[in-house]
């Protein structure tokens, strides 16, 4: 089969690689009905995170499962799958305790962006939908694998709650589904800091209430304008660099809660200037497992359509402009069909 390897800072290329096969018992092989670009695939395709060698790319995905292994058995072929970046046993403790992401048996699922992909630990990492959905339904379901997880992730940590005001930094696929995110669990004011119009309209349909167009201390002195010098009760993180960290924790109340999930580049904390804060801080790769029953169901009864961060659709072959795209700001997030 063909599939997108990065070999290096924007050089990506859609080549032959090996078809996946059944190597472990608990495997599945699944056919994808759509995958997608992350803006963490940026990372590396920037450059900014070196890559050792050619490298399949690509880690959100859902379709139909065409084989399992012996040992599988909650997951049959010809159902409907979608699963997290992370595949997890969903039995040990850390995933008892909601957090498969840290599963103590984990394993990186890579190279989505192909038609077909091997799931390992299929049992606890795939979750199979009622029916096979309709064509119109697959955006949403996919954004399920990772950036709509991840937002709900961002908006769980910060300790969301009804009635709460809100900020969220960053306006990529995860910041729009943490406004998302933020507005389904009651959030009463939500101030996303955006500077682009499509991506503020989105937000606003999201469930934003207020758009900070400033960044850094400019975006934090907005906030505390817009809440009376208070700050935000809970602020959602998802970018990843030093400066929307410090944005994050600066525009939180004493007592309040940051939960980030932007993959921290360059991050460092001063543990003096944070422990006058009193601003609580959780996050960390989202345990997407958790959340996908509910998240499926949200999506299935119509209360929820995260799939309108797609908007790009390119066929597979055209991953390469996928990627320039996202790259220059052109597309917020980019849907491959196979």
């Amino acid at each position: 089969m063909r599939g997108a390897v990065l070999y290096g800072p924007r050089d990506v290329r859609f080549e032959e690689r090996d078809a996946p096969t059944i190597i472990e018992p608990t495997d599945a092989v699944i056919r994808m009905s759509a995958t997608c670009i992350c803006g963490s695939d940026l990372w590396p395709y920037r450059g900014i995170n070196p890559i050792a060698g050619p490298t399949p790319m690509g880690h959100e995905y859902c379709g139909i499962v065409e084989d399992v292994g012996r040992a599988v058995a909650s997951i049959k072929p010809g159902q409907f799958v979608i699963g997290s970046f992370f595949a997890s046993d969903n039995t040990c403790p850390h995933c008892r305790a909601g957090y498969q992401s840290s599963c103590e048996h984990r394993a990186l699922v890579g190279g989505a962006q192909a038609p077909a992909l091997r799931v390992p630990l299929a049992d606890g990492t795939l979750v199979a939908t009622r029916d096979v959905p309709s064509d119109d339904a697959i955006p949403s379901l996919l954004a399920l694998s990772d950036v709509m997880g991840t937002g709900w992730f961002a908006a769980d940590a910060a300790n969301v709650k009804p009635g709460a005001t809100v900020a969220v930094v960053g306006d990529g696929a995860v910041g729009l589904l943490g406004v998302l995110s933020a507005k389904q669990m009651g959030a009463g004011r939500i101030m996303a800091m955006s500077r682009h119009p499509s991506r503020q309209k989105l937000a606003r349909e999201f469930g934003a209430t207020d758009i900070v167009t400033e960044r850094g201390d400019e975006g934090v002195a907005r906030i505390k304008d817009l809440t009376k010098g208070v700050g935000a009760d809970s602020v959602l993180e998802c970018v990843g660099t030093h400066e929307s960290m410090m944005q994050a924790i600066r525009s939180t109340r004493p007592g309040g809660s940051v939960g980030y999930v932007g993959v921290p580049h360059g991050v460092t904390l001063n543990g003096e200037e944070l422990f006058y804060t009193h601003v609580r801080l959780h996050g960390g790769p989202a345990p997407v497992r958790r959340f996908l029953p509910d998240l499926i169901s949200l999506v299935f009864n119509g209360t929820i359509n995260p799939g309108k961060v797609f908007d790009l659709t390119l066929p597979l072959d055209h991953v390469a402009e996928g990627y320039r795209a996202m790259d220059e700001r052109r597309a917020i997030k980019t849907l491959l069909r196979p």
